[in-house]
């Protein structure tokens, strides 16, 4: 054949092939999420998530030092709390001794250099499970639980959080967290919005990791995206970015590839993706199974979502992916 253009002529040769490589996975694209408990003696592993555990606060100050050595300095804090200090206001998320304001303070003790992320929501504390406080209706309470919100902010960055992230979908809530912060000499600490956050089919084996008293997922279309909207999304990324996000959040990942993409293309911001539990767990599962190869599907994952426009990843692949790289 007679072609003028062969694109395979530098796909054979292996190193003009990673010259011209357009993404790659790098360790400081990663931040990895872990579950601090107040009710476990080292570490326990969370059964619908291979490789993931809950840790102490002692264990998790140890292993820090281990992350550290592979390249990882990123870390976004989730609490799992007793049942019992669970209760529908979510009352523990106001105390100071909480789980994940303990942890964080003994983490920048001992590794100064590290940057923490304090998720902000309200569903690790609520008895019924919902992101907010529940109205006499059954119906979350958004200003009120802005209120507490703020408050949770405040008490995060005396702990020592870099970043807060809330993850409720509350409307409003980055322009008050933003006020409450400078309010109160929290003016360096930044915001992580999840401005797109979908009410997700993906978020299973989160709940197992938290370990939430609620046996089956409830309803929470009525703060959370519809997945099958996308202008709605860019409307709210659009909020959070006036309202004044530092950077902005797609959740899940893979899914939402188009969401990533119209984000990066749509807004100055930095654009962060999170690849949830179901995402993660997933590649597992495919993989004992023996159908899948999961290394290489867990990094063609996460070059999926970079390529999107993603210039930060939440993944519990962090570690497993910052080692071989």
């Amino acid at each position: 054949m007679k072609l003028f253009r062969r694109p395979r002529r530098l796909r054979e040769l292996r190193i003009a092939k990673s010259m011209v490589t357009e993404y790659s996975l790098q360790k400081q694209d990663f931040i990895l999420p872990i579950f601090v408990s107040d009710h476990c003696e080292s570490k326990e592993p969370v059964e619908s998530m291979p490789e993931v555990y809950r840790w102490s606060i002692d264990a998790v100050v140890e292993q820090v030092s281990h992350w550290k050595e592979i390249g990882l300095y990123a870390f976004a804090l989730f609490p799992c709390i007793m049942p019992e200090k669970k209760c529908s206001s979510g009352k523990e998320a106001l105390n100071p001794d909480s789980i994940s304001f303990r942890a964080a303070k003994k983490i920048k003790e001992q590794h100064q250099d590290t940057l923490l992320i304090a998720d902000l929501a309200l569903d690790p504390f609520t008895d019924h499970g919902h992101d907010g406080i529940l109205d006499s209706s059954g119906r979350v309470d958004n200003d009120l639980t802005v209120e507490m919100l703020c408050k949770s902010a405040n008490l995060a960055a005396q702990a020592g959080f870099d970043v807060v992230a809330p993850s409720d979908m509350m409307d409003g809530r980055i322009g008050e967290i933003r006020s409450s912060l400078d309010n109160a000499g929290f003016e360096q600490v930044a915001i992580l919005a999840y401005s797109a956050k979908f009410c997700s089919a993906y978020y299973g084996p989160f709940r197992d990791a938290i370990s939430s008293t609620q046996k089956e997922p409830i309803d929470k279309s009525g703060y959370q995206l519809n997945p099958a909207n996308s202008r709605e999304a860019l409307l709210e990324l659009k909020l959070d970015e006036q309202e004044g996000a530092d950077l902005l959040m797609i959740k899940p990942a893979e899914p939402y590839l188009d969401i990533i993409k119209s984000a990066k293309e749509n807004f100055s911001l930095p654009i962060a993706a999170y690849q949830v539990s179901g995402e993660y767990s997933r590649i597992w599962a495919a993989s004992k199974l023996g159908w899948l190869d999961l290394d290489r599907c867990a990094e063609e994952s996460l070059l999926s979502i970079k390529r999107a426009g993603a210039d930060v990843i939440l993944t519990y692949f962090a570690e497993r992916i910052a080692a071989k790289l």
